[in-house]
């Protein structure tokens, strides 16, 4: 199902979910979150379906949000950012084994949703940031639980308010990533992982993850807090400036 930039395929029982809009380093649009969103939703009362992997490609995993959305956003009407949070909750409610490939930069949401999947395979060349505070913003998605609860809170702090770029080895030893692979080997190495997977019994599989797993209201209640947080900072002296800064930096 390509459908402008994001592009959902399905092989061997498994769903592949490519952010394509290499532009732009395939920062996601609101547009491609609703599709993302879809394309998790729809896979889970498919029984054909065992397993997802999203990947940005060779290069470039995403560079998070676009941020023309934010530039054009009334930060009065949250709403207009709507799609990122239904995406978010996509994530939460998901009940099926999700596989990252990350050859690149993964910037902001690129890093968040990666706490939500099941197996990360990253490239050497891969880098890991989730900067909201350079905008005068806060974490988003559950970052806020689920870092300092994978990797514990100093290097969660390192990460989410000090605003530091993890390597793919850095990534490795604090415990998101499973394995690192050479640069344009990410996807062919996800897709054995998902074989894998997919060989393994499923509601055994299904029930095994759950245990594992924070509640989804458990995260759905902390992606509404973070949210909520969120838009009161959009309004804030700082985010401010900074979003004025970086439409300044555009126009030059």
């Amino acid at each position: 199902m390509p459908n402008g930039n994001i592009i959902v395929t399905e092989e061997r029982g498994t769903r592949v979910i490519t952010l394509r809009r290499p532009g732009k380093k395939n920062a996601i649009t609101q547009d491609m979150y609703r599709e993302m969103s879809r394309a998790i939703d729809t896979a889970q009362n498919n029984p054909d379906i065992r397993c997802m992997i999203i990947t940005g490609g060779s290069g470039v995993f995403t560079a998070g949000d676009d941020i023309d959305d934010f530039l054009h956003a009334d930060a009065s009407r949250p709403e207009m950012l709507s799609n990122g949070a239904k995406f978010l909750y996509s994530l939460a409610l998901n009940a099926k084994p999700i596989i990252a490939a990350v050859d690149g930069a993964s910037i902001g949401m690129g890093t968040v949703m990666l706490f939500h999947c099941d197996y990360v395979l990253a490239s050497n060349a891969a880098t890991f940031s989730a900067p909201y505070i350079h905008l005068g913003l806060v974490p988003v998605g559950a970052a806020s639980l689920l870092m300092p609860s994978t990797m514990g809170y100093q290097r969660a702090f390192a990460l989410l308010v000090m605003g530091r770029t993890f390597t793919a080895a850095e990534a490795q030893a604090a415990g998101f990533v499973n394995t690192v692979v050479s640069p344009g080997h990410t996807e062919v190495e996800a897709r054995k992982v998902a074989r894998e997977i997919c060989r393994l019994p499923a509601e055994a599989v299904a029930t095994s993850r759950k245990l594992l797993r924070a509640p989804p209201e458990e995260l759905t209640r902390r992606i509404d807090q973070e949210g909520h947080l969120f838009g009161e900072r959009l309004k804030s002296d700082e985010a401010i400036a900074a979003f004025n800064a970086f439409a300044n930096r555009k126009k030059r």
